[in-house]
C-alpha cells in the first residue's frame, strides 16, 4: 500500500500595483501607515518599536506625514512615504522636519529608492554621530490567487549600528567593552525569548544598560536592565508621561497590595526630583561572566512575562484625564 501523499497545490505570489490599493497619498497610503498594525509591521522591519503621535504635523509651511516615537524613549521619529520613486523634493523636506521636530531617526518609505537617495542616506549615516539614524525602505503589494494583498517592507538603507553605536564620540567615558557585552547579552536574551516562544514583541538590542518593550499605553514601557557596576540585573514598569507621571504612579500605588501579591516586592520609586517614575525589582548578577547568562535571561523572561500580565490592564485602565494621550510639543492638523 502506498502511503506517500500528494503534495497540496502551492499558490503563486503575484504583484498588486501600489496606486491600485490606495490612491492617493495623503488621504490613504499616510493614514493606513499610521495605523497601528501598520506602524508595527513598519517597526519590525527597522528593528524599533514605533508609538504613534501624530500624522500631517506642521512644520513651517510643510506638514510631515507622520510623528512617532521609539518605544522606551522620548526620540521623536519621522516618516516620510511616496507611492513613487524617490525625489529631490521629499529628501529637503525629511532634513526639514527632521530639524523642525527634533527627530533622531527619519524614515524614508517610497515605491522605489533611487539609487542617488540610497547615498545621500548612506552619507548621512556616515557623518553623524549616534544619536541621529536615517532609513530608507521599498514597500510592496503582494496576493496569492484572489486573497487580500499583503504589505512587504525592503529595508534598503540604514545606520551601521555597530560602527556608530560602538566608535560615535557620544559614548567617551563608557568602555567599549561593556557596550559589546550589553549588545551582546541583549541580543543573546532576544534570541532566547524567541526560541521560548515569548509573548513579547522583541525589537532590535542596542549596546546600552537597558532594553525596553512596549506595555500597551503610550508613554509607560517595560524595561529590563543590565547594571555593569552595581553588578545587577532588573524589570521594570517605566513611567514617563510628560504630565501625569505622578499620578499615574500614585494610582498604581494605590494597588500596591494587589500588585505585590502577583509580582512580590517591588521597588516604588517615584523619583521625586525628575518628572519620570519606576516601579522596579532587582536581583544580583554581573553579565561580564557569561557563564550566568542563561540563568540571568530566564530570570529576565520570566519577570517580564509577568510584568507584562500585571500592568498591561492596569496601566490601559489609568484616568489621566482627557488630554493624557495627546502628544507633547507635537501641532497635530486636519
Amino acid at each position: 500500500m502506498n502511503d506517500i501523499k500528494k503534495p497540496l497545490p502551492l499558490g503563486r505570489l503575484e504583484p498588486v500595483s501600489l496606486r491600485d490599493f490606495w490612491q492617493d497619498e495623503a488621504r490613504h497610503f499616510t493614514p493606513w501607515l499610521a495605523l497601528p498594525e501598520n506602524l508595527k509591521l513598519l517597526g519590525d522591519a527597522l528593528g524599533i518599536e514605533l508609538e504613534f503621535e501624530a500624522t500631517e504635523s506642521r512644520v513651517g509651511i510643510f506638514k510631515a506625514d507622520i510623528v512617532a516615537k521609539e518605544v522606551g524613549t522620548d526620540d521623536r521619529v519621522i516618516v516620510e512615504n511616496q507611492l513613487q520613486r524617490t525625489d529631490h523634493d521629499h529628501l529637503g523636506k525629511l532634513l526639514t522636519y527632521a530639524a523642525g521636530l527634533g527627530a533622531k531617526t527619519v524614515v524614508w518609505v517610497a515605491e522605489q529608492i533611487s539609487d542617488d537617495h540610497r547615498r545621500a542616506l548612506d552619507w548621512l549615516n556616515e557623518i553623524t554621530g549616534e544619536m541621529f539614524s536615517f532609513f530608507a525602505l521599498e514597500i510592496e503589494l503582494w496576493r496569492i490567487g484572489e486573497s487580500a494583498p499583503a504589505p512587504k517592507f525592503n529595508l534598503v538603507c540604514r545606520p551601521n549600528d555597530w560602527a556608530k553605536s560602538l566608535t560615535s564620540p557620544d559614548s567617551v567615558g563608557e568602555p567599549t567593552e561593556t557596550r559589546l557585552s550589553q549588545l551582546e547579552f541583549w541580543s543573546a536574551l532576544v534570541e532566547c525569548g524567541r526560541q521560548k516562544g515569548a509573548s513579547v514583541s522583541f525589537r532590535k538590542p542596542r549596546p546600552q544598560h537597558w532594553y525596553s518593550l512596549a506595555v500597551g499605553r503610550s508613554r509607560f514601557n517595560l524595561s529590563l536592565t543590565a547594571h555593569t557596576k552595581l553588578h545587577r540585573i532588573g524589570c521594570e514598569l517605566y513611567i514617563r508621561h510628560p504630565k501625569y507621571s505622578k499620578k499615574a504612579f500614585a494610582l498604581l500605588l494605590s494597588q500596591k497590595e494587589a500588585i505585590e501579591a502577583e509580582l512580590g516586592p517591588l521597588d516604588w520609586q517615584e523619583l521625586p526630583h525628575r518628572r519620570d517614575c519606576r516601579i522596579v525589582q532587582y536581583r544580583s548578577g554581573d553579565i561580564e561572566d557569561r557563564t550566568e547568562w542563561p540563568e540571568q535571561h530566564a530570570w529576565l523572561l520570566e519577570r517580564l512575562e509577568a510584568f507584562k500580565r500585571t500592568f498591561s490592564e492596569r496601566v490601559r485602565a489609568l484616568d489621566l484625564g482627557q488630554d493624557d494621550e495627546r502628544p507633547d510639543d507635537v501641532e497635530e492638523t486636519a
